[in-house]
């Protein structure tokens, strides 16, 4: 007796609920064979591995495929790459900015990341209510997202840089210590301090955190278990900083050229810079080049409207800014600071100071036009960012006992660093993400 389709399909949805009920009572596994591994620590790929995920973790990652009693999800790598997933240290989800709430636009901005193979980001200050109810979200699973690590407000001085709705400012030592124990209360994974009086570029003159006062900041912090980030931009200020006790630096030397001095100090003292290169090179290309916006990921991520308004409103307003210009003189210093820094050994940590998934890429991009090769950016933005994080545990490489944050590619990324936007699916603590179904503009037209 022949069954009708609607049966058939009625049978084959009780076996694949049955399967699915049966397989969420035992250990989730998940098995990539025959794939190409950049493992992240900058060691030369490995081709044809399995690499075996047990629940979150990576379990193993051998020559050869292990015999699995139990179900499994298995993926044929043939012919592709594994990556882990990548980090972006230096973020500002937009939606909260400015005393705003808008946790559509948050979790839009997020999805453009995952979107992107970015499986973690650091959120270096934005309003608190706002981000710590999107890293809630997220770490509850109920927000499909990059992993959310966060400093909620900045912490710094009175009209200091970031002195903005949601910082905490502190004048004096010890009564600052009551609105740091405030602080203390949004649970931020790291703290961030601004160290800036600017009055360089088209900038303006502020008032500068006093040093005594950020060493107890700091001390405080690292006293509680909290890592610490200061926004630097001159040799002179990030020394002073290294100084105080800051674990990372927030941003490259841009006010000038490094010594070499300085460069061998970072290649010793290990302290993880961020690289930020993408905020300052963004003004001058969309003034001269918005065609940069064609690309998938940026019409994957942004709407129709939005591209427009920016290849051309967007476009002109930046031709008009000083800024701008400064910006695109002082870009390539950075970018052979930086170059300086990772040669003499120094711990470069990718980060954007956006708020969009495609500008990892461009991040990488100018990396490597940095003379940084593409194996060692790759490092950059996964490892040295988990360093970064301090969560080189846990974060950052395809080793036995990670979290299992993984991007598969179709082309080799450590000979083209473009290659790393040619991504075939996005892995997070194990569990494939469906790009299909974020909430972007690639995904939302004709619904």
């Amino acid at each position: 007796m022949r069954l009708s389709t609607r049966l058939k399909l009625g049978i084959t949805l009780i076996l694949i609920l049955v399967e699915m009920a049966v397989f969420a009572q035992e250990p989730q596994l998940l098995l990539i064979q025959n794939v190409t591994v950049i493992d992240g620590t900058g060691r030369p790929a490995l081709p044809n591995r399995s690499v075996l995920v047990r629940d979150s973790v990576i379990d193993s990652i051998s020559k050869t495929a292990p015999k699995l009693t139990k179900n499994a999800l298995i993926i044929d790598g043939r012919g592709k790459y594994l990556l882990p997933g990548l980090i972006d240290v230096h973020v500002h989800i937009k939606g909260g900015r400015n005393g705003k709430f808008e946790l559509k636009t948050g979790v839009r901005a997020l999805h453009s990341y995952i979107y992107s193979g970015v499986t973690s980001v650091y959120d270096a200050g934005n309003n608190p209510s706002f981000i710590t109810q999107l890293r809630q979200n997220e770490r509850s699973g109920e927000l499909v997202s990059p992993r959310i690590f966060a400093t909620g407000g900045i912490v710094t001085y009175p009209g200091s840089h970031g002195s903005s709705p949601g910082a905490t400012l502190v004048s004096d030592w010890p009564e600052a210590l009551e609105l740091l124990s405030q602080h203390l209360q949004t649970q931020p994974d790291l703290v961030k301090l601004t160290y800036e009086e600017r009055g360089w570029g088209s900038r303006p003159m502020v008032p500068l955190l006093p040093l005594d006062l950020m060493k107890n900041i700091i001390g405080f912090f690292k006293e509680h278990g909290i890592r610490s980030t200061v926004h630097t931009s001159s040799e002179r200020r990030a020394r002073q900083a290294i100084s105080a006790g800051t674990d990372t630096l927030a941003h490259p030397v841009i006010q000038g050229p490094i010594t070499q001095e300085f460069a061998d100090f970072m290649g010793i003292r290990k302290i993880p810079m961020a690289s930020t290169l993408t905020i300052g090179d963004r003004y001058s290309r969309l003034a001269e080049n918005p065609s940069f916006l064609d690309q998938p990921l940026y019409r994957a991520s942004i709407e129709k409207t939005e591209l427009q308004r920016l290849k051309t409103e967007e476009s002109d307003r930046q031709k008009e800014r000083v800024w701008t210009w400064w910006m695109k003189i002082m870009t390539p210093v950075a970018q052979e600071n930086l170059r300086m820094i990772h040669k003499a050994g120094g711990i470069i940590s990718l980060g954007t100071d956006q708020s969009l998934g495609p500008a990892v890429h461009r991040e990488m991009e100018l990396l490597v036009e940095a003379g940084i090769p593409p194996l060692s950016v790759i490092r950059i933005a996964t490892l040295n960012a988990a360093l970064f994080l301090g969560k080189e545990d846990k974060l950052g490489s395809i080793e036995k006992g990670k979290l299992a944050d993984l991007v598969m590619l179709h082309a080799d990324p450590s000979q083209d660093i473009n290659n790393a936007k040619k991504i075939v699916l996005v892995i997070k603590s194990g569990r494939v993400i469906d790009r299909s179904d974020l909430d972007l503009p690639v995904n939302n037209q004709g619904r």
